[in-house]
């Protein structure tokens, strides 16, 4: 199993927030998630975020990959 760091999109139409979740790669966006890791609101002028950092740098120290979105956000958080 390969786990992958990324965004699970909740909310409405044109009012999206996502979860940053712990999800199998081959299960799709919004399948069950292995472990939920915070979440993201890109709606706030400046995004608002809340994050595990604790269990995000265990997910990665274990070997799962953040995708290109995740990793940007991580990057202006100051996680990685």
């Amino acid at each position: 199993m390969s786990a992958v760091i990324r965004l699970k999109r909740l909310g409405t139409k044109k009012k999206p927030h996502q979860r940053i979740v712990v999800i199998d790669s081959r299960k799709g966006r919004d399948m069950k998630a292995l472990e939920e890791l915070g979440y993201y609101d890109p709606t706030k002028n400046p995004p608002f975020g809340n994050l595990k950092k604790e269990r995000i740098l265990y997910w990665l120290k274990v070997g799962a990959k953040p995708s290109s979105t995740v990793s940007i956000i991580f990057r202006r958080s100051g996680i990685i």
